[in-house]
C-alpha cells in the first residue's frame, strides 16, 4: 500500500481501509492501493503541523518565495510523468488540457505566490502615525487543512493548487487531503513539494498529505481547535457537512460548492449572430466534458424565431457530439441524480440524458423549461456537474429580469447583447440585478476560462461559496483567506514587524495616515 507524507517523512498509514483509482477510459481499477487513513494519521499530522507553525510564521519571506519557485521548477521537470499519470487517472487529454494548459497554470500560480510573498502585497500595512496604531495581515500560526477537488488534478490539487499556495504564502503549514480520483498524481506532486521544502530549508511539516479519510474523521479534523482555517472545493453536500462541523468549533472555512453560471442571450444578440453563439455555447458547455465549476449550466433566451433556430442548432450539435468521458463513477452517479431532480421539477430532456459506454461516459445533454416554472421551483437550479445545460425560455424582457431575480448565488453570470446597441437598456438593467448575485460578471463571453490574474475573482455568494468575500484564484487576494488581521497599539518601533516600522526598509506600499505611499 502507498505511504502518506506525515511529519517530515513518507510513512505507513494507520489504515482504516484502502481504495484504488479508476481509469475512466476503461472503467476499471488501477493496480495501486491507497490507504484510507484512520484518526491516528490525522492526529499525527495535526501535531506535526502545530509544532511547525511558529517556526514557519517567523520564516523569512524570501525563503517561502524560493520554495514556490523551486516547487514550480520541479513540477516542470517532471512534466511528462505528471501529465501521463493525471491522464490515466482522470481521462483528461494530455494535449492541450494537461500539458499545455493545466500544468503551466499550476506553475504560474506558484510563481505568482512567490512574487506576492516578496512584495508583501497580501499584508496591506496600515499606519496611523498620530495614534501610533498599526495593522497588517499576518500568519495564522496554525495549520491550514485543504480539501482538493476531482476536476483539476494539477492546478487545484490540494498539494499543488491555489489553496496550498495561498496558505503557505501566509506562512502557515498545510495538511492536504487530496482527492481519491487522482492519488498517484497527488503522490508525485507531494514528493516534489517535499523535496522543495527540504531544499528551501522550511520546517519539514510545512506540507503533509493524506489520500483519504472517513467522513466522520474529516468533520473531526476541521473542528479541531488546533486548525487555523480550512479550504474546500467540491460538492455542496460534502462542503456543508464540513462547514457545520467547522462553524460549531469556530474554525474559519472557505468553501467552493456549486454553481450553474447562468448565461443570458438577449434578442438582438441572437438575431445578429445566433449560429456563432450556438457554436460558442457548445464549446463552453462541453469543454472538459462539462466538468468545470464555471460550466454554463443555465441558458436564458427569448421565445422567438431566432431563439428557435439557436435551440435547433444547439440540439443538433449536442446530438452529434460523442458521449463525454467523465472523471469517475461518482460524477456519473451524481449526474443521474441531478437530471432526475431537474426532470421531476418540470424540465424536459431535449437531447441526451443517459450514461453511455465504453468507459465512464455520459451523453451531451440539453433540457428546457419555461421561465415561470424556473422562477417558481428552486430545484431547477440544481447543478448538473458534467456535459449538461438547461435552456430557459422567457417570453419577454420582464420574464428574463424575473429569472435573474430568482437566481441563487453563482460564481459567474454572462450577458450577451447586440453589437449595435439594440439590447443596451435591457443589458444594463439585467447586469444590475446580476451583480450582487455573482462573483464574476461577463459580457459577450463564456465563463469557463478562469485566468490566473491578480484581478480574478473565483468566488461568489452562497451557494456558490460559503460567503461572498473571498476568491480562490488570484494573488494576493486569495492569500488573505488564511491570514489574521493583526493590530499593534503603542508598540515600540523596534518591536514591530518590519512591514510596520517607521523606516519602511522593505520599500513596500503602505497606507500611512490615509494615503498609500512607499
Amino acid at each position: 500500500m502507498e505511504r502518506i507524507l506525515i511529519d517530515g517523512a513518507w510513512r505507513d498509514a494507520s489504515a482504516a481501509g484502502d481504495f484504488a483509482a479508476i481509469n475512466p477510459v476503461e472503467d476499471r481499477e488501477l493496480p495501486e492501493r491507497y490507504p484510507v487513513s484512520a484518526w491516528t494519521d490525522l492526529e499525527r499530522a495535526l501535531t506535526a503541523a502545530t509544532a511547525a507553525a511558529p517556526a514557519l510564521s517567523a520564516t523569512d519571506p524570501g525563503r517561502i518565495a524560493t520554495f514556490f519557485e523551486d516547487y514550480a521548477t520541479r513540477i516542470e521537470s517532471a512534466r511528462a510523468e505528471l501529465v501521463a499519470c493525471a491522464a490515466l487517472e482522470t481521462g483528461l487529454p494530455i494535449e492541450p488540457r494537461l500539458n499545455s494548459v493545466e500544468l503551466p497554470r499550476t506553475t504560474n500560480q506558484l510563481r505568482l505566490a512567490a512574487r506576492a510573498v516578496r512584495e508583501r502585497s497580501w499584508m496591506l500595512p496600515v499606519i496611523d502615525v498620530a495614534a501610533n496604531i498599526r495593522a497588517c495581515h499576518g500568519p495564522l500560526a496554525a495549520p491550514v487543512v485543504v480539501f482538493g477537488p476531482n476536476n483539476f488534478p494539477l492546478a487545484f490539487n490540494a498539494i499543488a493548487g491555489s489553496d496550498l499556495a495561498s496558505a503557505i504564502a501566509a506562512r502557515n503549514p498545510v495538511i492536504a487531503k487530496v482527492h481519491p480520483s487522482h492519488p498517484g498524481t497527488s503522490r508525485r506532486l507531494a514528493e516534489l513539494a517535499f523535496e522543495a521544502v527540504r531544499s528551501s530549508g522550511l520546517p519539514a511539516a510545512t506540507v503533509q498529505m493524506l489520500y483519504h479519510c472517513s467522513n466522520d474523521d474529516g468533520r473531526r479534523l476541521v473542528s479541531d481547535a488546533r486548525v487555523g482555517a480550512i479550504g474546500f472545493t467540491g460538492s455542496r453536500t460534502g462542503g456543508l457537512a464540513l462547514k457545520k462541523a467547522a462553524d460549531a468549533a469556530g474554525r474559519p472555512i472557505y468553501l467552493e460548492l456549486s454553481s450553474i453560471n447562468p448565461i443570458f442571450l438577449l434578442p438582438g444578440a441572437l438575431a445578429e449572430r445566433g449560429a456563432a453563439l450556438a457554436q460558442e455555447f457548445q464549446g463552453s458547455c462541453l469543454l472538459g466534458s462539462g466538468q468545470f465549476c464555471t460550466n454554463p449550466g443555465v441558458l436564458v433566451l427569448p421565445d422567438d424565431e431566432a431563439a428557435d433556430r439557436f435551440v435547433g442548432d444547439a440540439v443538433a450539435r449536442f446530438d452529434a457530439h460523442p458521449p463525454a468521458l467523465l472523471l469517475n463513477r461518482g460524477v456519473r452517479d451524481h449526474l443521474h441524480e441531478a437530471l432526475a431532480a431537474l426532470v421531476s421539477a418540470g424540465a424536459r430532456v431535449r437531447v441526451g440524458g443517459a450514461a453511455s459506454g465504453p468507459g465512464v461516459r455520459f451523453q451531451a445533454t440539453l433540457l428546457d423549461v419555461d421561465a415561470p416554472r424556473f422562477i417558481a421551483d428552486p430545484r431547477l437550479q440544481t447543478e448538473a456537474f458534467g456535459p449538461v445545460s438547461l435552456l430557459v425560455r422567457a417570453q419577454d424582457a420582464a420574464e428574463r429580469l424575473a429569472v435573474a431575480r430568482a437566481l441563487q448565488g453563482n460564481l459567474t453570470a454572462s450577458v450577451y447583447s447586440a453589437l449595435d446597441g439594440a439590447d443596451d437598456d435591457e443589458a444594463a438593467t439585467l447586469s444590475a440585478i446580476l451583480r450582487p448575485r455573482v462573483g464574476r460578471l461577463l459580457n459577450d463571453k463564456m465563463p469557463t476560462g478562469v485566468a490566473v490574474s491578480a484581478a480574478m475573482v473565483h468566488g461568489g455568494p452562497y451557494p456558490a461559496t460559503g460567503h461572498p468575500g473571498f476568491t480562490a484564484v488570484g494573488m494576493p487576494a486569495a492569500i488573505r483567506r488564511f491570514t489574521a488581521l493583526q493590530c499593534y497599539d503603542g508598540v515600540r518601533d523596534v518591536r514591530l514587524p518590519p512591514e510596520l516600522q517607521d523606516a519602511n526598509s522593505l520599500g513596500i506600499p503602505r497606507c500611512v495616515d490615509g494615503r498609500w505611499i512607499v
